[in-house]
């Protein structure tokens, strides 16, 4: 996987037609702020085209800076495109191309995983998109290894997220991964919206749970287990605190979640580990003991098949090379 650039100037793409939500997500994750204790972004939006640019809602703005200022940048973001059937501009093609071969990080939020995908940028590489294009998207792009049911995908030096508020959780597991989960936690808390979402959640939850006394009862049985990551749950024990046979627990737990129980609790676990480890100096059989890994190798197990970096190592990345493990 290739290693991390900074996460500290970034380059925002905008372009005629763009969707205003999709190009405030990143201006408000990775707004210039004087808070102490926040990371200190630069932040530029940067024009695609030449000319006046409109919104797709129909009002018009000014990006102040062109394509150059994608040479400054260590992290350039790619809202999500106007239109899948359509090739972007040329002159942004090669300046993405030109920004990923210097080594900076490059990001598609939805559609934008189109721009990066006719750059070429993801060929034999893992990505995601909305679900409502996966398909056209798939088609269209062979070489590219679509993830169809998940937030987002970091590739290494590729980021890309799927619809609408999936941009936030990319972005906001972008200021993680680079500053720490106190940083992505206290910008959420700004934004109010939920501090941390791992990648591999489902982006589509075909039925959600009525409002009725069984979500509740789910409900209290989901806080409960996160209450006790330390302990062993199984399905069948989490299904009686639900007061639910088996088959409707899990019925009732994917629509809720879009996952397993096994898959969401590993989730869990492992988010609450890089906190521990991000934010104490406790060893790492103490960290797998408090977070339900049992041991400390399966801990490392966990943290290589879904990070591809050890628990020490990732402790280092927050912490300086004079971190132990």
């Amino acid at each position: 996987m290739d290693a991390s650039p900074a996460l500290t100037r970034l380059a925002v793409v905008a372009f005629d037609r763009i969707s205003p939500f999709h190009l405030s997500v990143p201006c408000l994750v990775f707004e210039p702020r004087q808070d102490p204790g926040l990371p200190r972004f630069e932040l530029r939006v940067c024009a695609a085209e030449s000319g006046p640019l409109r919104a797709r809602v129909g009002f018009g703005f000014h990006a102040g800076h062109g394509l150059r200022a994608l040479a400054w940048a260590d992290t350039v973001i790619v809202p999500s495109w106007r239109d899948g059937d359509e090739r972007p501009p040329e002159p942004l093609l090669r300046a993405l191309m030109r920004a990923h071969e210097r080594g900076a990080r490059i990001v598609g939020l939805c559609l934008g995983a189109y721009v990066l995908a006719e750059a070429g940028l993801l060929d034999g590489r893992r990505a995601t998109t909305h679900w409502m294009w996966s398909e056209h998207f798939a088609a269209r792009y062979p070489r590219v290894a679509l993830q169809r049911d998940v937030l987002y995908v970091d590739d290494g030096r590729i980021t890309t997220s799927a619809g609408t508020a999936a941009a936030l959780d990319c972005c906001l597991h972008l200021v993680r991964g680079a500053h720490g989960a106190e940083a992505a936690n206290r910008i959420a808390r700004r934004l109010v919206v939920a501090p941390h979402r791992q990648g591999g959640q489902a982006q589509y939850i075909e039925q959600p749970l009525p409002a009725t006394s069984r979500e509740d009862r789910l409900g209290e049985v989901l806080a409960w287990a996160l209450a006790h990551l330390d302990q062993a749950h199984s399905l069948d024990a989490l299904a009686q605190r639900a007061l639910m046979s088996r088959r409707t627990f899990t019925r009732r737990f994917r629509e809720a979640t879009g996952t397993t129980v096994g898959e969401w609790l590993a989730g869990q676990r492992l988010a609450r580990a890089q906190r521990l480890l991000e934010t104490g100096d406790r060893g790492l059989d103490a960290i797998a003991a408090d977070t339900g890994f049992g041991t400390a190798a399966s801990l490392r197990q966990h943290f290589a098949a879904r990070l591809g970096v050890s628990p020490s190592a990732y402790r280092r990345g927050f912490r300086g090379p004079q971190a132990g493990g």
